[in-house]
Protein backbone atom coordinates (compact mmCIF):
# COMPACT_ATOMS: atom_id res chain seq x y z
CA UNK A 1 0.00 0.00 0.00
CA UNK A 2 1.69 3.39 -1.19
CA UNK A 3 1.47 6.30 1.07
CA UNK A 4 1.57 9.58 0.37
CA UNK A 5 2.47 13.29 2.38
CA UNK A 6 0.06 16.19 1.88
CA UNK A 7 0.84 19.06 3.54
CA UNK A 8 1.57 17.76 6.89
CA UNK A 9 -0.34 14.74 6.58
CA UNK A 10 0.29 11.55 5.86
CA UNK A 11 -2.11 8.96 3.78
CA UNK A 12 -2.72 5.65 2.65
CA UNK A 13 -3.45 4.88 -0.47
CA UNK A 14 -6.58 3.69 0.42
CA UNK A 15 -7.52 5.75 2.83
CA UNK A 16 -11.36 7.05 2.74
CA UNK A 17 -9.96 10.74 3.88
CA UNK A 18 -7.46 10.67 0.89
CA UNK A 19 -9.79 12.33 -1.85
CA UNK A 20 -10.59 15.47 0.08
CA UNK A 21 -6.99 15.91 1.14
CA UNK A 22 -6.19 15.55 -2.54
CA UNK A 23 -9.02 18.01 -3.52
CA UNK A 24 -8.04 20.69 -1.53
CA UNK A 25 -4.22 19.87 -2.63
CA UNK A 26 -5.64 20.10 -6.12
CA UNK A 27 -7.23 23.65 -5.34
CA UNK A 28 -3.74 24.95 -3.78
CA UNK A 29 -1.33 23.44 -6.76
CA UNK A 30 0.74 21.58 -3.99
CA UNK A 31 2.31 18.03 -5.40
CA UNK A 32 2.17 15.19 -2.77
CA UNK A 33 4.73 13.52 -2.08
CA UNK A 34 5.11 9.67 -2.68
CA UNK A 35 6.94 8.00 0.42
CA UNK A 36 8.31 4.85 -1.19
CA UNK A 37 11.48 6.01 -0.52
CA UNK A 38 12.67 9.43 1.91
CA UNK A 39 12.45 12.64 1.38
CA UNK A 40 9.71 11.73 -1.44
CA UNK A 41 9.02 11.39 -4.94
CA UNK A 42 7.12 14.69 -5.72
CA UNK A 43 3.97 14.02 -7.74
CA UNK A 44 1.12 15.77 -9.30
CA UNK A 45 -2.69 15.58 -9.00
CA UNK A 46 -4.91 14.66 -11.92
CA UNK A 47 -8.71 15.33 -11.90
CA UNK A 48 -10.93 13.33 -13.98
CA UNK A 49 -15.06 14.45 -12.93
CA UNK A 50 -14.76 14.37 -9.15
CA UNK A 51 -12.19 12.17 -8.73
CA UNK A 52 -8.92 13.01 -8.23
CA UNK A 53 -5.83 10.74 -8.67
CA UNK A 54 -2.05 10.85 -8.19
CA UNK A 55 0.28 10.64 -11.16
CA UNK A 56 3.88 9.90 -11.42
CA UNK A 57 5.71 13.27 -12.75
CA UNK A 58 7.37 12.99 -16.43
CA UNK A 59 10.34 10.95 -16.31
CA UNK A 60 10.40 10.40 -12.41
CA UNK A 61 9.65 6.74 -11.77
CA UNK A 62 14.14 5.84 -11.62
CA UNK A 63 13.21 7.99 -8.35
CA UNK A 64 10.87 5.40 -6.81
CA UNK A 65 11.64 2.28 -4.80
CA UNK A 66 11.17 -0.95 -7.32
CA UNK A 67 8.45 -2.21 -4.99
CA UNK A 68 6.39 0.87 -5.93
CA UNK A 69 3.68 1.17 -8.80
CA UNK A 70 5.65 4.66 -10.03
CA UNK A 71 8.93 2.18 -10.38
CA UNK A 72 10.39 2.87 -13.86
CA UNK A 73 12.96 0.93 -15.03
CA UNK A 74 15.99 2.12 -16.52
CA UNK A 75 15.29 3.75 -19.67
CA UNK A 76 18.11 2.55 -21.42
CA UNK A 77 16.00 -0.81 -21.98
CA UNK A 78 13.87 0.98 -24.70
CA UNK A 79 14.51 3.49 -26.98
CA UNK A 80 13.14 6.45 -24.77
CA UNK A 81 16.98 6.20 -23.38
CA UNK A 82 18.39 7.43 -26.97
CA UNK A 83 16.14 10.43 -26.84
CA UNK A 84 16.47 11.75 -22.91
CA UNK A 85 18.61 14.72 -22.26
CA UNK A 86 18.41 15.45 -25.71
CA UNK A 87 14.70 15.17 -27.51
CA UNK A 88 13.91 15.10 -24.13
CA UNK A 89 14.35 18.13 -21.63
CA UNK A 90 13.03 17.84 -17.98
CA UNK A 91 12.72 20.59 -16.01
CA UNK A 92 13.45 19.52 -12.65
CA UNK A 93 11.71 22.98 -10.84
CA UNK A 94 8.28 22.30 -12.71
CA UNK A 95 8.51 18.86 -13.68
CA UNK A 96 7.76 19.01 -17.22
CA UNK A 97 9.35 17.57 -20.56
CA UNK A 98 10.20 20.22 -23.19
CA UNK A 99 10.11 18.53 -26.68
CA UNK A 100 12.53 18.73 -29.52
CA UNK A 101 10.34 17.41 -33.13
CA UNK A 102 12.11 16.40 -36.07
CA UNK A 103 8.16 17.75 -37.77
CA UNK A 104 7.04 20.66 -38.67
CA UNK A 105 3.43 22.19 -36.44
CA UNK A 106 2.92 24.76 -39.12
CA UNK A 107 2.68 25.03 -42.84
CA UNK A 108 4.04 27.61 -45.56
CA UNK A 109 1.84 27.80 -48.67
CA UNK A 110 -1.22 25.42 -50.04
CA UNK A 111 0.18 22.11 -51.17
CA UNK A 112 1.77 19.31 -49.51
CA UNK A 113 6.19 19.26 -50.47
CA UNK A 114 7.06 16.39 -52.10
CA UNK A 115 9.05 13.76 -50.22
CA UNK A 116 10.76 11.40 -50.76
CA UNK A 117 10.13 7.81 -49.30
CA UNK A 118 12.81 7.55 -47.26
CA UNK A 119 12.56 10.89 -45.76
CA UNK A 120 9.04 10.99 -45.37
CA UNK A 121 7.42 12.30 -42.25
CA UNK A 122 6.29 8.30 -41.93
CA UNK A 123 9.73 7.55 -41.70
CA UNK A 124 11.78 7.07 -38.48
CA UNK A 125 14.64 9.24 -37.36
CA UNK A 126 18.36 8.19 -36.57
CA UNK A 127 18.42 11.62 -35.18
CA UNK A 128 18.32 11.45 -31.39
CA UNK A 129 18.22 14.95 -30.76
CA UNK A 130 14.88 15.24 -32.38
CA UNK A 131 11.79 13.22 -32.02
CA UNK A 132 9.90 12.02 -34.74
CA UNK A 133 5.95 11.56 -34.96
CA UNK A 134 6.08 7.87 -34.10
CA UNK A 135 8.39 8.57 -31.32
CA UNK A 136 5.67 11.13 -30.09
CA UNK A 137 3.07 8.86 -30.30
CA UNK A 138 5.29 5.87 -27.86
CA UNK A 139 6.14 8.89 -25.67
CA UNK A 140 2.58 9.75 -24.64
CA UNK A 141 1.77 6.09 -24.81
CA UNK A 142 4.27 5.52 -22.61
CA UNK A 143 3.61 8.68 -19.73
CA UNK A 144 0.13 7.95 -20.11
CA UNK A 145 1.21 4.03 -18.22
CA UNK A 146 -1.13 2.79 -21.50
CA UNK A 147 1.96 0.56 -21.46
CA UNK A 148 0.97 -1.04 -17.85
CA UNK A 149 -1.29 -4.02 -17.47
CA UNK A 150 -2.44 -6.56 -15.21
CA UNK A 151 -4.95 -8.76 -15.66
CA UNK A 152 -7.35 -6.90 -13.07
CA UNK A 153 -7.89 -4.62 -15.50
CA UNK A 154 -9.21 -6.59 -17.86
CA UNK A 155 -12.44 -5.38 -19.90
CA UNK A 156 -12.20 -1.90 -17.85
CA UNK A 157 -10.11 -0.11 -20.30
CA UNK A 158 -12.28 1.99 -23.03
CA UNK A 159 -11.13 4.61 -25.22
CA UNK A 160 -12.72 7.34 -22.71
CA UNK A 161 -9.61 6.73 -20.19
CA UNK A 162 -7.12 6.15 -22.76
CA UNK A 163 -8.23 9.91 -24.41
CA UNK A 164 -8.05 11.30 -20.58
CA UNK A 165 -4.71 9.70 -19.78
CA UNK A 166 -3.02 11.10 -23.19
CA UNK A 167 -4.28 14.27 -22.35
CA UNK A 168 -3.27 14.44 -18.83
CA UNK A 169 0.26 13.28 -20.07
CA UNK A 170 0.47 15.85 -22.85
CA UNK A 171 -0.37 18.34 -20.50
CA UNK A 172 2.75 17.13 -18.65
CA UNK A 173 4.67 18.01 -21.87
CA UNK A 174 6.13 21.76 -23.84
CA UNK A 175 6.76 22.28 -27.74
CA UNK A 176 7.97 25.32 -28.10
CA UNK A 177 7.54 26.92 -25.35
CA UNK A 178 3.54 25.86 -25.68
CA UNK A 179 1.66 23.18 -23.94
CA UNK A 180 1.42 20.09 -26.31
CA UNK A 181 -2.27 19.29 -24.58
CA UNK A 182 -3.08 22.28 -26.51
CA UNK A 183 -2.31 21.28 -30.16
CA UNK A 184 -3.39 17.61 -29.46
CA UNK A 185 -6.57 16.75 -30.27
CA UNK A 186 -7.97 13.37 -29.19
CA UNK A 187 -11.93 12.79 -30.26
CA UNK A 188 -14.32 12.53 -27.50
CA UNK A 189 -15.86 9.08 -27.49
CA UNK A 190 -18.99 9.17 -30.22
CA UNK A 191 -22.40 8.95 -28.66
CA UNK A 192 -25.76 10.17 -31.23
CA UNK A 193 -27.92 11.42 -28.30
CA UNK A 194 -24.99 14.27 -27.63
CA UNK A 195 -24.22 14.68 -31.10
CA UNK A 196 -24.31 18.27 -31.32
CA UNK A 197 -22.57 19.33 -28.18
CA UNK A 198 -19.79 16.40 -29.39
CA UNK A 199 -19.40 18.69 -32.46
CA UNK A 200 -19.59 22.25 -31.22
CA UNK A 201 -16.65 21.38 -28.49
CA UNK A 202 -14.88 19.48 -31.75
CA UNK A 203 -14.83 22.43 -33.41
CA UNK A 204 -14.44 24.70 -30.66
CA UNK A 205 -11.13 22.22 -30.46
CA UNK A 206 -9.78 22.49 -34.04
CA UNK A 207 -10.41 26.46 -34.71
CA UNK A 208 -6.63 26.87 -34.25
CA UNK A 209 -5.84 24.90 -37.38
CA UNK A 210 -8.25 27.42 -39.65
CA UNK A 211 -6.56 28.91 -41.90
CA UNK A 212 -5.26 32.40 -41.62
CA UNK A 213 -5.57 35.51 -44.08
CA UNK A 214 -2.32 36.18 -44.22
CA UNK A 215 1.32 33.81 -43.35
CA UNK A 216 1.83 30.04 -42.47
CA UNK A 217 -1.09 27.67 -40.98
CA UNK A 218 -0.88 26.24 -37.51
CA UNK A 219 -1.36 22.54 -37.53
CA UNK A 220 -2.74 20.34 -34.67
CA UNK A 221 -1.67 16.91 -33.71
CA UNK A 222 -4.20 14.04 -33.87
CA UNK A 223 -4.20 10.88 -32.04
CA UNK A 224 -6.73 8.67 -32.62
CA UNK A 225 -8.00 4.92 -33.90
CA UNK A 226 -8.16 4.51 -37.56
CA UNK A 227 -11.53 2.92 -38.31
CA UNK A 228 -10.55 2.65 -42.14
CA UNK A 229 -8.52 4.10 -45.06
CA UNK A 230 -10.83 4.52 -47.92
CA UNK A 231 -10.21 5.80 -51.53
CA UNK A 232 -11.60 9.72 -52.06
CA UNK A 233 -12.50 11.49 -54.93
CA UNK A 234 -9.07 12.63 -54.43
CA UNK A 235 -6.84 10.96 -52.58
CA UNK A 236 -7.92 8.90 -49.36
CA UNK A 237 -9.91 9.64 -46.42
CA UNK A 238 -8.25 8.54 -43.08
CA UNK A 239 -11.45 7.71 -41.42
CA UNK A 240 -10.95 7.97 -37.27
CA UNK A 241 -13.44 6.45 -34.93
CA UNK A 242 -15.66 8.44 -32.91
CA UNK A 243 -15.47 11.27 -35.54
CA UNK A 244 -18.24 9.92 -37.80
CA UNK A 245 -18.95 12.59 -40.79
CA UNK A 246 -15.07 14.16 -40.51
CA UNK A 247 -12.36 11.92 -43.13
CA UNK A 248 -9.07 13.57 -42.86
CA UNK A 249 -7.41 13.87 -45.95
CA UNK A 250 -4.47 11.95 -47.42
CA UNK A 251 -3.13 13.12 -50.93
CA UNK A 252 -2.20 10.36 -53.39
CA UNK A 253 1.77 10.34 -52.65
CA UNK A 254 1.79 10.60 -48.66
CA UNK A 255 -0.47 7.72 -48.90
CA UNK A 256 2.23 5.46 -50.99
CA UNK A 257 4.51 6.53 -48.41
CA UNK A 258 2.56 5.28 -45.64
CA UNK A 259 1.56 1.89 -47.14
CA UNK A 260 5.42 1.43 -47.49
CA UNK A 261 6.79 2.90 -44.30
CA UNK A 262 3.77 0.87 -42.51
CA UNK A 263 3.35 -1.93 -44.20
CA UNK A 264 4.43 -4.49 -41.33
CA UNK A 265 1.55 -2.18 -39.00
CA UNK A 266 -1.05 -2.30 -41.54
CA UNK A 267 -0.52 -5.92 -42.03
CA UNK A 268 -0.58 -7.06 -38.38
CA UNK A 269 -3.91 -5.16 -37.91
CA UNK A 270 -5.80 -6.31 -41.07
CA UNK A 271 -4.89 -10.08 -39.79
CA UNK A 272 -6.42 -9.75 -36.15
CA UNK A 273 -9.79 -8.27 -35.39
CA UNK A 274 -9.30 -7.48 -31.87
CA UNK A 275 -6.61 -5.35 -32.26
CA UNK A 276 -6.61 -1.51 -33.12
CA UNK A 277 -4.68 0.29 -35.35
CA UNK A 278 -3.36 4.22 -33.77
CA UNK A 279 -2.65 7.17 -35.79
CA UNK A 280 -1.01 10.02 -34.94
CA UNK A 281 -0.79 12.96 -37.71
CA UNK A 282 -0.59 16.57 -37.97
CA UNK A 283 -3.38 18.49 -40.27
CA UNK A 284 -4.32 21.49 -40.31
CA UNK A 285 -8.14 22.66 -41.68
CA UNK A 286 -8.28 23.92 -45.52
CA UNK A 287 -10.86 27.12 -46.35
CA UNK A 288 -13.77 24.24 -46.95
CA UNK A 289 -13.13 22.81 -43.46
CA UNK A 290 -11.51 19.55 -44.59
CA UNK A 291 -8.82 18.41 -42.51
CA UNK A 292 -5.64 17.68 -44.53
CA UNK A 293 -2.78 15.35 -43.16
CA UNK A 294 0.54 16.46 -43.38
CA UNK A 295 1.99 13.61 -42.10
CA UNK A 296 1.32 10.28 -40.27
CA UNK A 297 2.33 7.24 -38.41
CA UNK A 298 0.92 4.29 -37.34
CA UNK A 299 0.60 2.18 -34.50
CA UNK A 300 -0.78 -1.24 -33.58
CA UNK A 301 -2.50 -2.15 -30.29
CA UNK A 302 -3.74 -5.11 -28.68
CA UNK A 303 -7.27 -5.49 -27.23
CA UNK A 304 -5.98 -3.93 -24.04
CA UNK A 305 -4.60 -1.26 -25.92
CA UNK A 306 -0.70 -2.52 -25.69
CA UNK A 307 1.49 -1.93 -28.17
CA UNK A 308 3.27 -4.51 -30.40
CA UNK A 309 5.38 -4.69 -33.66
CA UNK A 310 5.64 -8.37 -34.80
CA UNK A 311 3.94 -11.59 -34.22
CA UNK A 312 5.75 -13.03 -31.55
CA UNK A 313 5.71 -9.58 -30.06
CA UNK A 314 1.74 -9.93 -29.53
CA UNK A 315 2.31 -13.57 -28.17
CA UNK A 316 4.18 -12.14 -25.30
CA UNK A 317 1.74 -9.64 -24.77
CA UNK A 318 -1.40 -12.10 -24.91
CA UNK A 319 0.66 -14.03 -22.10
CA UNK A 320 1.42 -11.08 -19.94
CA UNK A 321 -2.32 -9.94 -20.60
CA UNK A 322 -3.54 -12.87 -18.29
CA UNK A 323 -1.08 -12.74 -15.52
CA UNK A 324 -1.99 -11.16 -12.25
CA UNK A 325 1.31 -9.35 -12.03
CA UNK A 326 2.09 -5.69 -13.49
CA UNK A 327 3.77 -6.27 -16.78
CA UNK A 328 5.14 -2.81 -18.68
CA UNK A 329 5.74 -2.87 -22.23
CA UNK A 330 8.63 -1.41 -23.92
CA UNK A 331 8.75 0.94 -26.61
CA UNK A 332 11.26 1.21 -29.27
CA UNK A 333 10.35 5.25 -30.12
CA UNK A 334 12.81 5.92 -33.37
CA UNK A 335 15.31 2.58 -32.72
CA UNK A 336 15.73 1.01 -36.06
CA UNK A 337 14.40 -2.80 -35.67
CA UNK A 338 18.29 -3.71 -35.43
CA UNK A 339 18.88 -2.70 -32.35
CA UNK A 340 17.29 -4.89 -29.20
CA UNK A 341 15.31 -3.40 -26.51
CA UNK A 342 13.33 -4.93 -23.86
CA UNK A 343 10.22 -5.66 -25.35
CA UNK A 344 8.46 -6.19 -21.70
CA UNK A 345 9.15 -5.85 -17.97
CA UNK A 346 8.16 -7.74 -14.76
CA UNK A 347 9.16 -4.98 -12.06
CA UNK A 348 7.19 -5.19 -8.86
CA UNK A 349 9.28 -8.19 -7.77
CA UNK A 350 12.71 -8.46 -5.43
CA UNK A 351 14.50 -8.92 -8.88
CA UNK A 352 12.71 -7.21 -11.64
CA UNK A 353 13.03 -9.04 -15.26
CA UNK A 354 13.64 -7.70 -18.55
CA UNK A 355 11.69 -10.02 -21.27
CA UNK A 356 13.64 -9.84 -24.67
CA UNK A 357 12.11 -11.32 -27.72
CA UNK A 358 15.39 -11.74 -30.72
CA UNK A 359 13.76 -12.43 -33.96
CA UNK A 360 14.79 -14.85 -36.09
CA UNK A 361 17.81 -14.23 -37.90
CA UNK A 362 19.52 -11.99 -35.95
CA UNK A 363 23.21 -11.13 -36.61
CA UNK A 364 26.08 -10.83 -34.28
CA UNK A 365 25.68 -7.42 -34.04
CA UNK A 366 22.27 -7.81 -32.54
CA UNK A 367 23.52 -10.56 -30.38
CA UNK A 368 26.43 -8.65 -28.93
CA UNK A 369 24.52 -5.34 -28.21
CA UNK A 370 21.92 -7.79 -26.02
CA UNK A 371 24.90 -9.04 -24.25
CA UNK A 372 25.94 -5.85 -23.24
CA UNK A 373 22.47 -4.79 -22.54
CA UNK A 374 21.79 -7.79 -20.04
CA UNK A 375 25.13 -7.06 -18.23
CA UNK A 376 24.69 -3.57 -17.63
CA UNK A 377 21.71 -4.40 -15.42
CA UNK A 378 23.04 -7.01 -12.96
CA UNK A 379 20.49 -6.04 -10.81
CA UNK A 380 17.84 -7.69 -13.34
CA UNK A 381 17.01 -10.46 -14.12
CA UNK A 382 16.68 -11.72 -17.98
CA UNK A 383 14.22 -13.98 -20.09
CA UNK A 384 14.75 -14.47 -23.34
CA UNK A 385 13.04 -16.26 -26.47
CA UNK A 386 14.87 -16.57 -29.99
CA UNK A 387 11.99 -16.90 -31.66
CA UNK A 388 14.45 -18.51 -34.50
CA UNK A 389 15.11 -21.64 -31.61
CA UNK A 390 11.26 -22.87 -31.18
CA UNK A 391 8.31 -21.90 -29.43
CA UNK A 392 8.11 -19.02 -26.36
CA UNK A 393 9.87 -20.43 -23.33
CA UNK A 394 7.32 -20.20 -19.90
CA UNK A 395 7.00 -16.93 -18.14
CA UNK A 396 9.56 -16.47 -15.40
Amino acid sequence: MRRFRIGGEVYEEGAPDLQAALANAYARTERPLCLCREPGCPMYIARIGDLHLIKRMPLSGGGHDPSCDSHESPYELSGLGALMGSAIQLDPQSGMAALKLDFSLSKTGSRAASVPAGQSSASVTADPRRMSLRGLLHYLWHEAELTVWTSRWAGKRHWWNVRWHLLEAAGQMTVRGGLLADIVFVPEPFRAENRQAIEHRRNAALAAALPPKSGPRKLLVLVGEVKEIVPARSGQKLVIRHLPGFPFIIDHALHRRLQARFEKELSLWGSDSSSHLIAIATFGLNPAGLAIVEEVALMVVSENWIPYETVPEKRLVDALARLHEKSVKGLRYDLQTDQPIANALLQNRDEPIALFVVPAGSDETYEASLQDMIANRPEMGAWTWRVGDGEMPALP
